[in-house]
Parts: C-alpha cells; sequence; structure tokens
C-alpha cells in the first residue's frame, strides 16, 4: 500500500509567550520570556519560585463559558482552545451546536504528562469529603480524565476517526504528533488534531523540586532561570500550555486548496529499557542514537539534509549528553553540525505540551525562514563547545531558509520521540 503523505495546514498554541499564533509567533521571534517569580510555590515548600504559565485572557476564558468546562482541568481548557485554533488556522469552521453527523475522516490524538493534578487536587478532592461531596459537579469525570481533552474537542467539532490521548511524560507532544501522522499516513485518517496540553499544579511541579531537577538559585532571575546548553544550567523550570497541530494528508489538502505550513516526513518512537546506562530519569545514549536514525531513515532524509534541530534541551546538565547522542547520530561535528535552540530558554518546560509548543515554534521558523536565537545559550558549555561550533547556537536571529526540521523529545521513563519536518 502507497504511504499517504503527510502535511501540516493548521496550527493552534496557548503558551507562557503568548496565546495564539499571533502572539506566539511575535514572542517567539522577539525572544519573550515567559518565566516569571511565583511566590505562592513557598507556601508549599519549593525551593524553586519560579514557573511559565500562559495568561487567561479573553478568549481562553470565553471558550470555556462556551463549552462549560470552567471546573475542569487547565489541561482540558488549554488543549480545547489550541485545538479550536489550529482548526480554524487550517481554514475550518468551528460548529455552533452539537448537531450533524460525525465526520468519520478526522480525529484527535492529544496527550498529558501529568493529567488533571490541578482540578483534582484543587477541585476535586477538597470537595469530595463526607460534607463537601454532594456540591462536586456531575460533569468531573468527563472533565478530568486523561483523554478529556481529545473527548471534548470531539464534541465540539464533531470528530469521528479515532479520539485518544497519549502519555509518555516529556515526549508526549511529539509522540501525539507521530501516531496521528502515521494513522493520515496509512490511509486510515485524512486529518488528526495532535500534539500536548499540560496545566500548572503546585501539586505536580514539587516532585521535579523534591528531585531538585529545577533550576537551582534563581529565584532573583527568572528571565535568565532556564539556560538550555549553556555552563550555567542548573535546572529546568517548570511550564504550561498546550501546542496543537492539524495534519492532513497532501491530497485533501491540494483538494481544498489549503495553505501548507510544512510536510511531516517521519519519526520514531523508542525507549532505552533503562539499560545501558538509561533510568527512570535518565536517558539510555544508544537508544536516544537508535531513535534519531530511525527517524531519518523513516523519513527518506540524509543526516546531511537536516540544517535545524530543535532540541529537547531542557537546562540540565543532560543537555551535553544530548549534544553528544546528536552528533554521533548524525555524524556532524564543529562548522557541519546543524543550526540549534530550545525554545525552553523562554517557555520553560512544558511537559507534556513541550513537544506540541516546540513543534509550532520549529514550523514557525520554516514559515519565516529563520533560526531563533538560542536564548540564554551562552557562556556554551565547554564540552559542547569540543562538539558543536558555536557559530551553530545563534547569538541572535539568523536569516536562513530552514529545510528540514529534527525534533527531538526526551521523558522520563526512558522514552524517546524523534519526527523530521520539511519544507515544501
Amino acid at each position: 500500500m502507497n504511504k499517504q503523505r503527510v502535511v501540516i495546514t493548521g496550527m493552534g498554541v496557548v503558551s507562557p509567550i503568548g496565546n495564539g499564533i499571533k502572539a506566539f509567533e511575535k514572542a517567539l521571534f522577539s525572544g519573550k520570556s515567559g518565566i516569571k517569580a511565583m511566590p505562592e510555590l513557598e507556601e508549599y515548600g519549593f525551593r524553586t519560585l519560579l514557573g511559565a504559565v500562559p495568561e487567561k485572557d479573553e478568549h481562553l476564558l470565553a471558550i470555556q463559558a462556551k463549552y462549560r468546562t470552567q471546573n475542569g482541568s487547565d489541561m482540558l481548557n488549554y488543549a480545547l482552545a489550541a485545538a479550536l485554533d489550529a482548526w480554524e488556522n487550517a481554514g475550518f469552521t468551528v460548529p455552533d451546536d452539537f448537531n450533524g453527523p460525525a465526520d468519520p475522516d478526522t480525529g484527535a490524538i492529544i496527550g498529558t504528562g501529568m493529567g488533571a493534578v490541578d482540578s483534582i487536587g484543587g477541585y476535586v478532592v477538597p470537595q469530595s469529603n463526607p460534607k463537601g461531596k454532594r456540591r462536586l459537579r456531575s460533569t468531573v469525570v468527563e472533565q478530568n480524565m486523561p483523554n478529556a481533552p481529545a473527548a471534548h474537542v470531539s464534541q465540539a467539532l464533531g470528530l469521528g476517526n479515532r479520539i485518544s490521548a497519549v502519555s509518555s511524560a516529556c515526549a508526549t507532544g511529539t509522540e501525539a504528533i507521530i501516531t496521528a501522522a502515521e494513522r493520515i499516513a496509512d490511509g486510515r485518517a485524512v486529518r488528526m488534531l495532535a500534539g500536548g496540553s499540560e496545566a500548572y499544579s503546585p501539586w505536580s511541579w514539587i516532585g521535579f523540586d523534591v528531585m531538585r531537577v529545577l533550576a537551582q538559585n534563581k529565584n532573583d532571575d527568572p528571565k535568565h532561570a532556564s539556560c538550555p546548553l549553556s555552563s550555567d544550567a542548573s535546572g529546568f523550570v517548570p511550564g504550561a500550555g498546550a501546542g496543537i497541530m492539524l495534519l492532513e494528508s497532501l491530497e485533501s489538502a491540494k483538494k481544498r486548496g489549503a495553505k501548507i505550513l510544512a510536510e511531516y516526513k517521519g519519526g520514531f518512537i523508542n525507549s532505552g529499557g533503562m539499560r545501558a546506562g538509561g533510568s527512570m530519569t535518565a536517558p539510555s545514549a544508544p537508544s536516544v542514537i537508535a531513535c534519531i536514525k530511525s527517524a531519518l531513515h523513516e523519513a527518506g532524509i540524509s543526516p546531511d539534509e537536516v540544517d535545524y534541530i530543535n532540541g529537547h534541551l531542557s537546562s540540565t546538565m543532560a543537555d551535553v549528553l544530548e549534544i553528544e547522542n546528536l552528533s554521533k547520530a548524525l555524524n556532524r561535528y564543529g562548522p557541519d553540525f546543524p543550526f540549534i535552540n530550545s525554545l525552553k530558554a523562554q517557555t520553560g518546560h512544558c511537559i507534556g505540551a513541550g513537544g506540541g509548543i516546540e513543534s509550532i515554534a520549529s514550523v514557525l521558523q520554516i514559515k519565516n525562514a529563520m533560526v531563533t536565537k538560542a536564548v540564554n545559550s551562552r557562556p556554551l558549555h565547554p564540552h559542547i563547545t569540543e562538539i558543536v561550533d558555536e557559530s551553530r547556537v545563534p547569538l541572535k536571529n539568523l536569516k536562513h531558509t530552514v529545510n528540514t526540521v529534527l525534533k527531538t523529545s526526551f521523558g522520563f521513563g526512558d522514552v524517546n520521540a524523534c519526527m523530521l519536518l520539511k519544507r515544501l
């Protein structure tokens, strides 16, 4: 069976640096930081009092009111807003009601890393005591289950193809996109909304603080707290938001005259099995290298064709290992290494939403023929400079025709997801 070519025709985002593609795009290229002081975290015993959380603007609040999801997790609310925006961005119209038949050609795979912890901890648990349980709304399950984002998007748009969630920690958003793209390529769907969503919750973030993997000693300097690739990296800053893409067969996109933003060429998902140096919290280098090589093979792309990498790069010591693995997988070093940066310097680490939001940033760099500056990357870690020429980590926005993007995402549980996007 011939594989269908898959393209991206719509994008929607709710992020710490801006909601909606226009605001996000402007913030991306201006180097805006969405990381801020969050002194309320001190009440929970956090050492790191920083975070990156989207603003609840009028558009987001209006969507919550229209679909009556105010009592649901922000995992749901962020995803619903981003998915509906992606749908309209692709040239479709959001129905005014829930009438009419379901569309069997269109589905949604929307993942989350931590789930509805914000709503469970802030609403369900306090109301679930003998005196309070009667005040729980009957929608408590449908608005807080892990597949709530996909299910509510399906209801809003009448989607009748696969409707599901994936969850693979920080690889979630990228895994959702790969899984959805494969469904279209196999001819089992024409269109899929795909990406990830994550809510802010002190109850989910505090575990990272206990592990001491959050940015250390940066509470007084939020904008410089997340510094991927730098020797100043001391941990990541947690974030929240949603990034959703509309993937579509090339045949369908051409037939309806859609604007094509980029082509999905291929991807791969694997695990290191927590062997060969891998653990529940650290990647197995051989499996990361295998994932990158397999993604290239699936995409039919040579390592020499990759001219930009949107790295996982979370501002931890794992950044050095990621560069080592990339250089070995691509067999490219020094000035021959592709341009590379990390959005997490601006948005923090949005966990399950990270892959979706960062993939949107990748497509915007294709669209604008520009690689964004690697914010907070200096001084580069000395071991990284032994592998990569400093010119490949741009200090300012670099005019460059981005043809082929390698997007990498790695998650707790020793899971990996890598994909290739291409200018069409």
